[in-house]
């Protein structure tokens, strides 16, 4: 039902409560407060503290008294008192105020404290004659928009759960909540908004986050069970040729590909069709296991895509490839949206017809021009760049092909079958022989000229080096360092002796592929660029890299950058200038100092920036969490996910009576993706 029918809402207000995406009841009842504020203990006066919140039960005592200091400002002043002292209520420009309150009035306030010598002042309050009804409670903040105030929103929900709350279904089966101690879902939605204490809250709080994980968690096991019963697979034949080939690279798989290449093989040899997530820290080896397969694919007579985020690192995995590929008869081409007119129809009736079995390119692989006579194997590569349609749309440019992502972002096991919880997961968790790691140090910006003389440095030792800023162009409201400001200072200042390059997103495809050209080959000592060279680069005689405004970047973004670096034979030297002084930034920066390890980087990025920052959810199709948090609500993860198997293993398709509104829950909150042969 439309949220304009709840009490004191309305048209107009319903317009505004749709800018907070609140369209119906059930929206607004599950809006939940975004922070609380503890009005219900009480001090005295004397135990009033300059600066915060507080309660207090007082006394009129005097009369009110008004001072207009200037235009357009006046001061309202009632003097109070308890049994311990005296203080003043003071409102600015709430002249009104002194009509509503009479001497001897016994009264509830919750206000700011400032104390001016030996006056106690109580700024702005809220006060109640009838104590309960704004002080003496725990008050719900909301997200608000444009002239909807608080108050507002409170009185909307009130009415809301006082008219409306009964109607929610309750969609956790009568068993599981009996075995968790779980509240109903009306106690929960009233005490999750209107908390009479800090254990009733979290009582609200951990049955709807609960029921969040639940229903999220049975989504994705219902989306990764639909794929498996759309239809069978391509069973790749098993072939010695594998083997022949592995034996001819020109170095020796770690054991974590060797493990990893053998899960993928398994997927690719049974009669399902693969969906599979690749996790491999900076530098393990992911583009070898996928070449792997993109040879097993070659064999079975099967065409193979890989799709990538950029034309750097698309060019890069084609150079990987003629390299590997060149002693045999495989046919590969690179798809980018900078190739001529001709050269890209080459390629695609190549690809038409059959002649060519293997291409790797940008989103360009997925425009509707591009059709493989026999795709068998869909590669999607940095797969956190990429939404889930487009990973949708490169799987269907065949008829069920194995699909492999692969991502560098290392992300807790747990947490990965959230956010992948329709794919099975490989973890390469080994870096090849012969990777160093980098050392890492953190400065300030006072330090810039003993940074600059260490890269001058390592560039007359013969090596080279990046320089990262976190902006292309000069922003007029953030005061950070910028790629073209940084590149027009430093080229003609601090490495003037030193040949220069700059990189950033916005130039044209071939102006970037010259300038990494250049880097490549060594013509270019220093490259200035953005993140654009965050995934794929490989320079091995780039051993230094500086970070400016470090403080700008998530650790696991710092940490893919720091991964372009220790590549090669020499020692490498990760440099991050930090312009912040807070706590959070320098414990932050500690972080990243102290470990090369992508997989604590990233738990501790989690815990630091919150989920929110961490994971761009929309991205990965996931609808968002409205009160779950992804790191704190670990262990309540891990049950639901139990509980979830449970349920599926007794009622796959959701058909008893108990389980059909949680049905209908999980086909509203995910659509087509469990919408289709499911559930029909």
């Amino acid at each position: 039902m439309s949220v304009r029918y709840i009490k004191g809402v309305g048209p107009k207000r319903a317009a505004k409560l749709k800018r907070l995406n609140i369209d119906t009841i059930r929206d607004l009842l599950y809006s939940i407060p975004k922070t609380y504020e503890d009005r219900s203990r009480f001090k005295s006066i004397s135990q009033s503290v300059d600066g915060d919140r507080t309660s207090l039960r007082v006394e009129v005592c005097g009369y009110p008294s008004r001072f207009r200091p200037r235009k357009n400002l006046s001061i309202l002043k009632i003097p109070v008192k308890d049994d311990t002292g005296f203080a003043n209520l003071v409102w600015f420009n709430q002249d009104y105020i002194s009509n509503q309150l009479d001497l001897g009035d016994r009264i509830a306030v919750n206000g700011r404290v400032s104390i001016r010598g030996n006056e106690v002042q109580i700024t702005n309050p809220v006060f109640d004659k009838r104590e309960g009804d704004r002080v003496g409670k725990i008050i719900p903040i909301y997200s608000l928009t444009d002239s909807l105030s608080n108050n507002e929103m409170i009185k909307i929900v009130s009415n809301a759960i006082r008219d409306h709350v009964h109607e929610l279904p309750e969609i956790i089966p009568d068993h599981i909540r009996d075995e968790l101690n779980l509240l109903p879902i009306h106690e929960a939605i009233k005490y999750i908004h209107f908390p009479e204490s800090r254990a009733c809250y979290l009582e609200a709080r951990r049955r709807l986050v609960f029921e969040e994980l639940f229903v999220l968690q049975l989504g994705l096991f219902l989306i990764k069970h639909r794929k498996a019963d759309m239809g069978s697979g391509i069973v790749f034949s098993s072939t010695k040729d594998m083997d022949i080939f592995i034996n001819s690279l020109p170095f020796r798989l770690t054991g974590a590909q060797e493990r990893v290449f053998g899960e993928i093989e398994a997927d690719m040899e049974s009669g399902e069709q693969m969906n599979r997530l690749v996790q491999g820290d900076v530098g393990s080896g992911k583009t070898i296991v996928a070449i792997l397969a993109m040879f097993k694919a070659w064999r079975s007579g099967y065409q193979s895509v890989m799709m990538v985020p950029t034309e750097i690192l698309a060019t890069q995995h084609y150079e990987s490839m003629s390299n590997i590929f060149k002693a045999y008869d495989i046919q590969y081409a690179l798809l980018t949206g900078s190739l001529s007119d001709a050269e890209k129809k080459r390629i695609l009736d190549g690809v038409k017809n059959g002649n060519i079995d293997v291409l790797v390119g940008t989103h360009a692989v997925i425009q509707e021009s591009v059709e493989f006579a026999k795709l068998g194997l869909a590669i999607t590569d940095e797969q956190h760049r990429f939404g889930v349609e487009q990973r949708a749309t490169l799987s269907q440019k065949g008829m069920n092909p194995d699909v492999l992502v692969m991502t560098a972002t290392p992300i807790p096991r747990t947490l990965a079958l959230i956010l992948y919880g329709d794919l099975d997961i490989s973890i390469i968790d080994e870096l090849p022989p012969g990777r160093k790691a980098v050392e890492t140090y953190v400065v300030g910006t006072n330090m810039m000229d003993r940074v600059n003389n260490f890269v001058k440095e390592q560039i007359s030792s013969g090596r080279q080096a990046y320089i990262v800023c976190p902006l292309i162009a000069q922003s007029d409201k953030l005061d950070i360092s910028s790629a073209e400001e940084l590149y027009t200072i430093l080229k003609d200042g601090a490495y003037s002796e030193f040949n220069v390059g700059l990189l950033h997103g916005s130039m044209k495809s071939g102006e970037k592929e010259s300038t990494m050209d250049s880097f490549k080959e060594g013509s270019l000592d220093i490259l200035i660029s953005t993140t654009v060279i965050e995934v794929g680069v490989n320079i091995p005689n780039a051993n230094i890299m500086v970070i400016y405004n470090a403080e700008r970047f998530g650790l696991a973004q710092l940490h893919q950058l720091r991964g372009r670096i220790g590549r090669g034979e020499y020692k490498s030297y990760c440099i991050l200038i930090n312009g912040s002084t807070s706590r959070n930034s320098r414990e932050r920066m500690r972080v990243l100092q102290g470990s090369n390890d992508g997989f604590y980087i990233s738990e501790k990025d989690l815990e630091l920036r919150g989920p929110g920052e961490f994971f761009g959810t929309k991205q990965h199709g996931i609808p968002d969490l409205r009160i779950a948090n992804l790191f704190t609500d670990m262990e309540i993860l891990k049950i639901a996910q139990l509980k979830s198997e449970e349920i599926l293993r007794d009622d796959y398709l959701l058909l008893r009576d108990e389980h059909l509104p949680l049905r209908q829950t999980i086909i509203n909150m995910f659509g087509d993706r469990v919408n289709g042969s499911i559930f029909n």
